[in-house]
């Protein structure tokens, strides 16, 4: 197929398994008229996949990380529109469908994207979380710095459905981040497209044990604190919003034992925005209580209840 209306393009690098079953995924799509390009980015044993008509595979000589794995299928995608799928992750059977067909009925002003929902599944296969992105956000707007309507998440990026043309006119992704390169591609593709959101998961991200950048201390650390760098302006416009990434960014530093870098963004949002920031403390803090008497309660309920029936 020489000119596809969709390009899928797949990154990945050492993952022969999980690849194949994001292949899969993406040959199950209802919409056919699409091609799928896997791009290698120098995996130790060069990958083996379907052979099938519309499956393509590049293979990088020296790896360019996940940034310069997508650049190379972006300029070498053959579709008017692309959508990038993780090695790692799946697609729903209806998720170019559906996608498109938002494209096709939108009103924002264009050029336009369409971003989707995610459910996170676990290494059992049952959905654990479910993410819905907000509804809209104009071209000219500047993404997860924008107040967040009730019940949505910024974290839906990965089901992204834009022109190709776009991304290669915003410079595609910048290859200096190893982390945080889709909240950079968001800042910058915002700005210059509008971005629909609709209410339908298309996609599947799995909470799995393998080795992902985003949880690597170190490049998280370099990559955000580059983000914030590269976007500083951005940022200080956004003070309320930017004290919420802030404490976000301290949470999974926390979590993943890098307390001091914790405590350093901590203080930073105090000093952005206080009032948001320790209400967002305290109502940890009052769940966390909350949970510990319930699960006490049932604990010595079980307990008594053991106890009566016990011969």
């Amino acid at each position: 197929m020489s000119t596809p209306l969709l390009t899928i393009i797949i990154p990945t690098h050492n993952r022969p398994k999980l690849v194949l079953d994001a292949v899969r995924s993406a040959l199950e799509q209802t919409f056919q008229d699409l091609e799928i390009l896997v791009v290698d980015d120098a995996s130790t044993e060069p990958i083996r996949l379907p052979n099938h008509p519309k499956v393509r595979l590049i293979r990088l000589s020296s790896g360019r990380g996940g940034a310069g794995a997508r650049n190379a299928g972006t300029e070498a995608a053959r579709g008017r529109w692309i959508t990038y799928l993780d090695d790692d992750d799946r697609l729903l059977p209806h998720m170019a469908q559906v996608s498109l067909e938002a494209l096709e009925k939108a009103t924002l002003p264009s050029p336009v994207g369409v971003i989707s929902g995610i459910e996170v599944v676990n290494a059992e296969g049952e959905v654990i979380g479910k993410r819905f992105p907000p509804p809209y956000r104009p071209r000219g707007a500047h993404f997860f710095l924008e107040d967040l309507e009730p019940e949505k998440s910024y974290n839906t990026k990965q089901t992204l459905v834009v022109e190709r043309e776009i991304i290669r006119q915003i410079g595609g992704w910048d290859e200096a981040f190893r982390s945080r390169v889709h909240s950079d591609l968001f800042l910058r593709l915002n700005s210059v497209c509008s971005l629909v959101g609709i209410e339908t998961i298309t996609y599947q991200l799995y909470a799995h044990e393998n080795t992902r950048v985003s949880r690597n201390r170190a490049l998280r650390q370099e990559s955000f604190n580059c983000l914030v760098d590269k976007h500083k302006d951005l940022f200080e416009a956004h003070p309320k919003m930017f004290a919420h990434f802030l404490y976000q960014h301290a949470q999974i530093s926390f979590e993943i034992g890098q307390k001091q870098a914790a405590l350093s963004c901590l203080y930073r949002a105090m000093k952005l925005a206080p009032v948001d920031t320790l209400g967002r403390i305290i109502s940890i803090y009052l769940f966390s209580g909350i949970t510990q008497t319930i699960l006490k309660r049932y604990r010595d309920r079980t307990t008594n209840l053991f106890n009566k029936y016990q011969p």
